[in-house]
Parts: C-alpha cells; sequence; structure tokens
C-alpha cells in the first residue's frame, strides 16, 4: 500500500495554496460555526433574567408568571408590556382589575322583571342538608394584584436578536401590528404612517406572517447546512457500501445492482416524493429518508469504478492469497485508495443536497411550517414582489452558500488531481 499519510499531506498543502477555495471553506465554517447555537442569538426568551438578586435563565428553562409573581400557570410573553410590569413591580391599570370582590347588581339589572315569568319551584327535598348546606358555601375571595406598587430591582440579558424563527408580535412599540419591511409604511387608507418593524428590533423586517427575517435567515441556514451535511454523508456511506460490493465481486452481483441502479436511477426524485408524500405525515426526518432513496447512486458509480480497477493489483491478490477476509480487504486495503472520488465530490453532494431541500421547500413540499428554510423565504419573496427585505437577503444567503461550496469543491477537486504536483 502507498503512503497514504504523506499523499495526505500533499493534498491538504496543495488545497491551502488555493487561497480561494481555502478562504471560501474558513468563511463557510465560521458561519456554520455561528449558527450552530442560534437560540442563543435570535430568541423570544432572554438569555438570563435577574429579579432581587435572583436570576432566571429562560433560554434553557420553562417559567411561569407565577415564578415571577403573576397569577397565571403558563408562560409569560417576554416580550410583552405586561411582564415589563410584572417583573418590575408595577401594578396593573385599574380597567384591568375590579374595584372590588363582590359582584355588584344595580336596579336597572332588574327592569324587565314585571314582563318575566316566574319558574322558580320549591320541593321539600331542597331542604333535606339544610344544616349542612353552610358548610358547602364559601365566601368569594376579593381579586388581588399580585403586583405591588413597590418597585423591584431587575435586569434583562437579551440575544442580539430578540426574536424566534416562529414568534408572531402581538403587539409592537408604537401600538401596532407591523407586517412591513424595515421603514415606515402607509395604513390602509393612506391617511397616515405607521411605524415600521425595524422600530420594534426587526432588524431585516418581516415576512408576511409577521415573523422577523434574520432570525428565520439564522435558523434556516442552519437547518439547509445539517441538512446537506447529513444527507451526503448518508449518501457517500450508502453508495460506497453498494459501490463497493458491485466492484469487488463483479459477475452476476454487479450485473443485477446495475440494472437496479439504472431502472431506480430512471425515476425522477420529485415523483417517488410526491407519491410517498400522499400517505406519509411530512416531517424533515420523512423527507431526509426520501431523498436519501436516490442521493447515493452517483458515488455508488465512481466507488464502482475505482473499486473494479484496484481489485486487480498486485496488493490486493497478495491479501487474498493470505487468507483475509474479503471484507477486511474491501475495508483496509481496497477502500482507503478509492477515496478520492468521495472527498473530491463531497461538498457538491453537499450542494445538491441544500438545493433539494430548497427546491421542495418552495414547492410547499418540504419540511411543514413553521419551520424556517430558506426556500419558505424564497416563495414569500416570490408572492410579495414588493417585499425586497425578504427575496433579496435570501436570495444573497442562498447564493453565497452555493458558491462558497462550489469553490471549497473546485480546491478539493484540483488537489486531488494526480496530475498536480508542487
Amino acid at each position: 500500500m502507498p503512503d497514504l499519510n504523506k499523499e495526505l499531506k500533499l493534498k491538504l498543502r496543495l488545497f491551502r495554496n488555493d487561497r480561494r477555495a481555502f478562504y471560501s471553506f474558513l468563511i463557510l465554517a465560521a458561519l456554520f460555526i455561528l449558527t450552530l447555537p442560534a437560540e442563543l442569538i435570535c430568541n423570544i426568551r432572554p438569555l438570563l433574567i435577574v429579579v432581587d438578586g435572583k436570576p432566571y435563565f429562560p433560554v434553557a428553562l420553562t417559567y411561569s408568571e407565577k415564578d415571577f409573581g403573576g397569577n397565571l400557570p403558563s408562560e409569560p410573553d417576554y416580550k410583552s408590556h405586561n411582564f415589563a410590569r410584572l417583573i418590575s413591580g408595577t401594578a396593573l391599570p385599574d380597567t384591568y382589575l375590579p374595584s372590588s370582590g363582590q359582584i355588584g347588581l344595580g336596579l336597572g339589572d332588574f327592569e324587565e322583571e314585571e314582563n318575566q315569568e316566574t319558574s322558580l319551584s320549591l320541593q321539600l327535598d331542597d331542604f333535606e342538608d339544610e344544616e349542612n348546606i353552610l358548610d358547602t358555601i364559601k365566601p368569594v375571595e376579593p381579586l388581588q394584584n399580585s403586583l405591588s406598587n413597590s418597585p423591584r430591582d431587575f435586569w434583562i440579558l437579551w440575544p442580539p436578536v430578540r426574536f424566534d424563527y416562529k414568534y408572531i408580535p402581538t403587539e409592537s412599540i408604537t401600538g401596532n401590528v407591523v407586517l412591513a419591511a424595515p421603514y415606515r409604511t402607509p395604513s390602509h387608507g393612506g391617511e397616515k404612517l405607521i411605524e415600521s418593524s425595524w422600530t420594534d428590533g426587526h432588524y431585516l423586517g418581516t415576512d408576511d406572517r409577521g415573523r422577523d427575517v434574520l432570525a428565520r435567515l439564522i435558523y434556516g441556514f442552519r437547518i439547509s447546512m445539517f441538512f446537506g451535511i447529513s444527507l451526503a454523508i448518508t449518501g457517500t456511506l450508502i453508495g460506497c457500501l453498494i459501490g463497493g460490493t458491485q466492484g469487488f465481486f463483479g459477475g452476476l452481483i454487479d450485473l443485477i445492482g446495475q440494472r437496479f441502479t439504472e431502472i431506480w436511477g430512471s425515476i425522477p426524485r420529485l415523483y417517488i416524493l410526491i407519491i410517498l408524500s400522499s400517505f406519509l405525515v411530512p416531517s424533515a426526518l420523512i423527507l431526509f429518508l426520501i431523498l436519501n432513496l436516490t442521493a447515493w447512486m452517483g458515488i455508488a458509480a465512481y466507488i464502482r469504478a475505482e473499486f473494479l480497477k484496484i481489485r486487480n493489483f498486485e496488493y490486493v491478490k497478495a491479501a487474498k492469497s493470505l487468507g483475509v477476509s474479503n471484507f477486511k480487504i474491501m475495508r483496509r486495503h481496497i477502500l482507503p485508495n478509492a477515496l478520492t472520488p468521495v472527498i473530491t465530490f463531497f461538498p457538491f453532494e453537499v450542494t445538491a443536497g441544500i438545493l433539494a431541500l430548497v427546491s421542495l421547500d418552495f414547492l410547499n413540499l418540504g419540511v411543514p411550517s413553521p419551520a424556517p428554510s430558506l426556500g419558505e423565504l424564497l416563495a414569500q419573496g416570490k408572492n410579495n414582489l414588493h417585499a425586497l427585505w425578504i427575496l433579496l437577503p435570501t436570495f444573497l444567503t442562498l447564493s453565497l452558500t452555493i458558491t462558497l461550496l462550489t469553490f471549497v469543491g473546485e480546491g478539493i477537486r484540483n488537489a486531488f488531481d494526480p496530475r498536480k504536483t508542487l
């Protein structure tokens, strides 16, 4: 076997000398690593809340309003004005609370009493438990405001973007729910200008449902990269297994495998997806499994060709003569020398996976809403051509990702070209 370590170092040196490919890899890796903790960058929940010296971590733990001194057992809306009053210790306005704990009845409530027929009837049996009836009656406690008028010390640490990918604001700083670009937009009647979502912290505006575009871009980029890399890895593993088996054994196994690959590859991927989606509940996992049905065929052809070539080398014949098992020969002697096409085409496989996900989401056949998706944002931009704040950032993000992956793939291909020397 040749010295793989020496050859690998040579290939890496060639890749680093390709400045465009190397810097593209660094930029893409930095963006991917930066978006991994997307919940710490874009989130409707604060990272840390300290009230009277007691810390709370809403980004990691779920709290109710009771934990902050409220009345409700549900999780609060941390961006609402009511929550700001809650942790600050400011009492709610009098309009939200009754003046007393009793229900008052006025004379006007009985104005139509004369016109109503009395249908009340009493039986002797109704007074059998007269002695115990007083024990079952409990006085109504007055509804008290749980918030005190005494202010409390508090501070909140928010993430850089105070929205997640699915949050639809119920109120804005200006008092309006604004589903618009980061500039003022006219109202429906055109009489006045409504303050835009920019004033509420939407740095790239909102989509047609009021969700933050920047948050959906960050989450969507992370999902696209995860999906593309995962699809490339699983497709490569399946392709190496099928292609390696065909190439090593040849004969009838190779013939059957080739006919199956040709027949299966002739079926359009979109048709398979539509048929399976008709009776399966759509999800990211189902979409991933469906795309894996055809993702392996490209790499399987290259691995098969490499195994057909390498199996006739002298060191492979020597291993067979020594009684080494076929599986061990394939794993230790042939596969390491056949990985050149695998490594070369891996970035392009990632690109194909990302484009497949974006295309299916654009056609509304991919990941169901409200999951963030670059394809879904592109569809929104297509349906709202005036909303350039949706279309342009999404297009630039997708174009930049595909361009960087293409540069990385070209650099790896040139580095692993046997004709290249230092």
